[in-house]
This record gives C-alpha cells, structure tokens and sequence, in this order.
C-alpha cells in the first residue's frame, strides 16, 4: 500500500480513483475546491484520508497545500493531477475570461503542481506522477480550440520534463481516457453563440449539446470504474508509460489522427527537404 495525492477528488475520475485506493487500504490526500464534497470518504475513512479545499489555479495556495501534505504525510508515492474543465465555443465566440479559465486550470496548474512536487519526489528517491488528459491531447475537434489548445500544451510539458526528471526515479504518465460516463459534460463553460457559426460545425456540436441537456456521457462507452482502476494499475508498469490511452474510442481516435499527421508529413517530404543547404 503506498500514498496518493489526489487534485479534482470530489468528482469524476479523481472520485473514483479516491474511493478506489481507499477500499483497498492506500493512504489518500484528497484535495478540492470545494472540500465538504469529501466529507463523506472522511467520514468512512477517518485517518486514512487527508483533505484540503483548494483551487489549484491559486499558486500561491497550492504550494501551501503540497507543503502541509509532505509535511503531515511524509513520503507521498503518487500525484494524480486531475483537476480540469472543459470550454465550448468557437474562436471569436469564446470570452476573453473562458480562455483565462482554460489555461490556467487545464495548463498552469499542472505545470505549478509538476514544479511544486518534483523537489520533494526528487528528495525521496522517486515516485509517479499522473496527469489527467484526454483523447483531445492528441486529437481537435471544432468548437473545442481551447481545450485541446490547454490539453494539447500540458502533453507538450510533461513530454519534454520526462527525461529531465527520470534520472530521479519519478515517472510521468499521461492519461488519455475516451469519453467516460462521468458528470465532466455538466461542467461545460459553453460561450455565447455567434449567428453566423450556426450552420457550421461548431453549431452543430452546439446544438448536440443542447438536445443531450448537458448529460453529454450517458451513453458513453467509457466505465469509469475501469478507468480508476487502470489509472491506479499504471504505476506497476515500469517504466512508467508516457501515455496511456484509455477507452476504444481513445485509442481508434488516436491511432488515426496519428496516421494522417503522418501522411501529411509524408505529403510534403520533398517540400521539407528542399530548404537545406546545397551539398
């Protein structure tokens, strides 16, 4: 049994994950922006569970929390970062506080969190660190610009920071999940619309929206039970996976962006090699 920190832990996939390794007698640090949502693990748990009301977009905040949870808590073998949200809206339709909100919850918090644990699984001799992303970490779909522009960019991070901090013992996944039956469709931030995108994509990915009632995952293929519990598995794969793509519907979506991001490359080789030097 080892010891989990935990961010968005009051619902979705970072819920089931808490409940998970609580069952089975894992040491848990919960953390939430609204911590009376956990009051129940704490309730059944008692000191085995370890909260704290936090809004990871406070860095401030933040630091104080990873501070408290090392110090309370000693050694702390997994950072499951998985607080985040969803906006929906074309380019221009979007609001200048929506793309603020997406950037900083969905790409500088992790990137704080990331830069707030490293020290302390540095000093320890190692450790994991999951981050929560998605299908659209490698996919696009229109109407949804900002968060693959926030999902996409936390990829582009925690790829790069992989060798750097590997030489330490610590791990980093990237979690890739389909869409999964979860409440993450109710949380949407949907933008004013503009007439003139009505008939195009973005509208009609709008007009889905409003006909599902904001229960866009009730029909997804996605168990979020199985999630949870892949998510947990992943940190007796050694070395740890940098990404880990979760769902069929993850893993159709990703295999074929990736083939055509290649035949596009392939597409324009002799354009690429003809702005070299001469030889």
């Amino acid at each position: 049994m080892g010891t989990w920190l935990v961010t968005g832990a009051s619902s979705g996939i970072g819920r089931k994950v808490a409940e998970q390794l609580l069952k089975r007698g894992d040491k848990v640090a919960a953390v939430a922006r609204r911590r009376d949502r956990l009051n129940d693990l704490a309730e059944q748990y008692g000191d085995q569970i370890w909260t704290a009301q936090l809004d990871v977009t406070d860095t401030e905040a933040l630091r104080a929390v990873i501070d408290r949870v090392f110090a309370e808590l000693g050694q702390v073998d997994v950072v499951f970062s998985n607080a985040g949200s969803g906006a929906v809206g074309a380019a221009e339709e979007l609001e200048d506080s929506m793309i603020e909100q997406q950037i900083a919850l969905n790409l500088v918090a992790p990137i704080q969190l990331a830069r707030a644990v490293f020290p302390r699984l540095r000093a320890q001799g190692g450790g994991r660190f999951i981050q929560t992303s998605t299908m659209g970490g490698q996919i696009t779909s229109p109407g949804a610009g900002m968060y693959h522009a926030s999902k996409w960019g936390v990829e582009g991070f925690l790829e790069s920071v992989a060798p750097e901090v590997a030489p330490f013992g610590i791990g980093i996944t990237l979690v890739e999940p389909g869409v999964v039956r979860t409440d993450f469709g109710a949380a949407l931030s949907i933008a004013p619309p503009i007439p003139a995108y009505a008939s195009t994509p973005v509208g009609q990915m709008r007009q889905y929206i409003e006909a599902s009632g904001g229960n866009l995952t009730g029909d997804a293929s996605g168990d979020p039970e199985k999630v949870a519990a892949a998510v947990i598995d992943s940190v007796n794969i050694n070395p740890a996976p940098l990404r880990l793509a979760l769902g069929s519907d993850s893993y159709g979506a990703i295999q074929a962006a990736l083939q055509r991001r290649l035949a596009q490359l392939e597409s324009t080789k002799s354009i690429s090699f003809s702005t070299d030097y001469d030889q």
